[in-house]
């Protein structure tokens, strides 16, 4: 059990804390995680967030702005293992993931929109380390994020001990 909860942190915090949309859904064998943000940019094309997810995390969250698209995963369960083996504490998609089972499985915080068992294309476009906007948030490279079963906050500083 974590020492905070979304609920505790909009009471204690409210006005500086962004509360996500309630859109996501939970895929990842851990249910509440935080940790810094960090950032990807990309349109049914996942070369970056393999490639972010290959560089040691330190406890971070990688936030992919995948467009809200439902055509193709944008994560998979050697990308999510690749996240777990470099230390990231999760991984936040605005799109899809595909292997659920087995990421499921894996000792990292996932949400997503949805599943989908069709994989992207492999060319690198994108960006990294941008402000993302979606889900009613604003996602700076840097800031905490926030995630349990409540739902998703964040905040421009780390809220808890």
């Amino acid at each position: 059990m974590s020492a905070w909860t979304t609920a505790d942190l909009c009471d204690a915090f409210d006005g500086e804390v962004q509360v996500a949309t309630p859109i996501f859904q939970s895929f990842g064998a851990v249910a509440a995680f935080a940790g810094p943000i960090a950032t990807v940019k990309v349109f049914e094309d996942n070369a970056l967030v393999k490639a972010a997810l290959s560089e040691p995390g330190a406890g971070r969250i990688l936030v992919v702005d995948g467009g809200g698209s439902l055509r193709c995963a944008l994560v998979g369960d050697q990308i999510a293992a690749l996240a777990v083996q470099n230390a990231w504490a999760g991984v936040i998609v605005w799109g899809c993931i595909r292997d659920s089972l087995a990421i499921g499985s894996l000792a990292l915080g996932v949400r997503a929109l949805a599943t989908h068992p069709r994989k992207t294309l492999k060319q690198g476009a994108g960006y990294r380390q941008i402000p993302l906007q979606f889900a009613d948030v604003c996602w700076t490279p840097g800031d905490w994020a926030y995630v349990d079963a409540d739902g998703i906050v964040v905040a421009r500083r780390r809220l808890h001990g």
